[in-house]
């Protein structure tokens, strides 16, 4: 057989009904955190892969907060499949028309927390791995499933699995975040930044006594527009839009019912999106300069970044790119570019371990996080067909 025909072969082998189970199964388990944590997913997973043959291992990396990692065949130049394990919080139950952890199907939607943010494209990938060892057996070249903890918050999970080496030796990785199946090449970067104005307390009949921070860090948000209209000038993409600076904390009291005493501290926090070619540390500098021109006399304040994600581009020329686009092609599916309004672990295996990444996957770009989150099943399957094809080509460089 041709390569082509392997991974035709691959994406047909694909169980459509399994796929939607195990999504059911994962929507099940609740896994946000704070609270259950991936540990329960990460058990049922591990005992699935070990009955299907896979090698697998896990990675604590913090207290309740393991990363799975499930190998199949052995050898450089293979791929990795991502996705993680954990969801965001359901909210107010009230909110959903079906129960968050139901799994129910209506009108071929399967509804439920983390069906769309990924639970539906982390099965869609283990079921395509299933397939490619029917086809393949035990390739040359690795398929590693990568399934890591904590992509909601600050990404400890990838980081860890970089860190170790897992992501070493390998030609490419598919983020299967819900993407409507288009292909990303792209993907927005993130700063997370703290404030912090120090003031002095005074009653607040007599401002003049004291120092007071709240006025400051008013202004400092206002002039913080005037910076996203800076950046914004200098950078419109193609498939990721504008860049943005968001306030999104804004702390200051003295004290429940303290309306009559000046706070002595402000907390102000930011979440920044940016594009590739966007350098963070010289827009780190002009938040700087944009802070001390906020400044009251009295006042002094701190500005940290606790979180700093680049932006990442993918070359069209990589061989992953090559792959993803050749089964949409063999699947008769429609080759559509887009980008990634966030960051994704993809983030850290592409900054960090150098590796090219294509994001796609099931699921609306605007569905997850909401309350009733749901994903089509028709997109689910396509999803399992399209990384088993596009795994055969990555996998296989010889025809048989």
């Amino acid at each position: 057989m041709t390569k082509d025909q392997l991974a035709l072969q691959s994406a047909n082998t694909v169980d459509a009904e399994e796929v939607v189970r195990l999504t059911q199964q994962l929507v099940q388990i609740e896994s946000y955190y704070p609270g259950p944590g991936e540990a329960p997913v990460v058990a049922f997973l591990k005992n699935y892969l070990d009955r299907h043959g896979f090698k697998t291992t896990v990675q604590d990396v913090a207290p309740g907060r393991p990363n799975l990692i499930a190998d199949l065949g052995s050898g450089v130049g293979g791929l990795i499949l991502e996705g993680h394990t954990d969801v965001v919080h359901h909210g107010s139950l009230d909110q959903w028309r079906i129960p968050p952890y139901e799994a129910r199907i209506v009108e071929g939607k399967l509804y439920g927390r983390g069906s769309c943010d990924m639970k539906g494209g982390l099965a869609a990938a283990i079921v395509a791995a299933q397939a490619v060892k029917k086809v393949l057996g035990e390739p040359s070249k690795t398929l590693r499933l990568c399934i890591p903890c904590d992509e909601e918050g600050l990404m400890i999970g990838i980081k860890a699995f970089v860190k170790a080496g897992y992501a070493e030796g390998f030609a490419g990785a598919i983020i299967c975040e819900p993407e409507e199946n288009q292909v990303c090449l792209w993907q927005k970067g993130a700063m997370r930044v703290w404030v912090r104005f120090q003031g002095k307390m005074a009653h607040g009949a007599m401002p003049y006594a004291g120092a007071n921070p709240v006025p400051s860090a008013s202004s400092f948000v206002v002039a913080l527009g005037k910076l996203q209209a800076e950046l914004q000038a200098q950078s419109q993409h193609q498939y990721l839009g504008l860049p943005w600076v968001t306030p999104t904390v804004f702390e200051a009291s003295a004290g429940e019912g303290q309306f009559n005493l000046i706070p002595d501290k402000v907390r102000v926090g930011l979440d920044i999106r940016t594009n590739p070619g966007q350098d963070h540390r010289a827009l780190e500098g002009r938040l700087r300069e944009v802070l001390g021109a906020s400044l009251d006399q009295g006042l002094s304040a701190e500005l940290e970044v606790f979180e700093d994600r680049p932006a990442t581009e993918t070359s069209r020329a990589a061989k992953v790119v090559a792959a993803t686009e050749g089964a949409l092609s063999l699947l008769e599916l429609p080759i559509q570019y887009g980008g990634v309004p966030g960051a994704t672990d993809g983030t850290f295996l592409s900054a960090w371990a150098g590796l090219p990444i294509v994001t796609i996957g099931p699921g609306g770009k605007t569905i997850p996080h909401q309350a009733n989150e749901f994903i089509e099943v028709d997109e689910l399957v396509a999803s399992a067909r399209l990384y088993a094809a596009a795994s055969v080509l990555m996998l296989s460089d010889n025809t048989l």
